[in-house]
């Protein structure tokens, strides 16, 4: 007897690659035992969107300003993430901050990418930060989101150092390292749900 699929849902606000990871790290069984079953996203434009249609994986866009609340705007998510039996939450460049409903719903069971290595540089400008201030360490963290910003149980790092003047060159490493860590951590997450 196989045991069933685990369902993600992966919220995105932009380009979507770490989405697209993580979708296909799952058809290619690199994440074992589970699917990405729904894209959830914030921008009408986002290029996320795009992409769910090409891998043929359900997106429902949600417009915030279109609640009267944040916890409004939640709750239809909330809704359509029963819907679809989701067993764990993935942010991949998901812009929001993610409040009480979500967090109470689905309690240690939001994952979050971030271009640094928490605790340092929180934040949306995070690798700009690092960059201004000089380090010569770099690296990715995925954690355990709770109700502050880019805190959290950590579950996988990954550091590089880099010594060059390109930012451009420091995204493109940290992209690249984002799209291998992150099933790596979703991996160890499902074993525990």
């Amino acid at each position: 007897m196989t045991s069933q699929l685990k369902n993600i849902a992966v919220f995105a606000s932009g380009n979507g690659s770490n989405f697209e990871a993580i979708a296909t790290a799952c058809l290619n069984n690199e994440i074992n035992g589970a699917r990405v079953s729904l894209l959830i996203c914030d921008k009408h434009h986002a290029f996320a969107l795009q992409r769910a249609k090409r891998l043929n994986i359900p997106a429902f866009e949600f417009d915030p300003k279109a609640f009267g609340s944040k916890s409004e705007y939640e709750q239809k998510i909330l809704e359509t993430l029963r819907a679809y039996s989701i067993d764990l939450i993935c942010l991949a460049g998901y812009m929001r901050i993610v409040g009480s409903t979500l967090l109470e719903a689905f309690p240690k069971k939001i994952l979050n990418i971030h271009p640094s290595l928490l605790p340092a540089f929180k934040g949306a400008m995070a690798i700009i930060e690092a960059f201004e201030f000089g380090v010569k360490v770099f690296g990715v963290t995925v954690h355990l989101i709770d109700g502050a910003i880019d805190e959290g149980t950590i579950i996988a790092q990954r550091a590089f150092e880099y010594h060059g003047d390109s930012i451009t060159e420091v995204e493109t490493k940290i992209h690249e390292i984002e799209h291998d860590l992150y099933p790596e951590a979703i991996n160890s997450i499902l074993s525990t749900i």
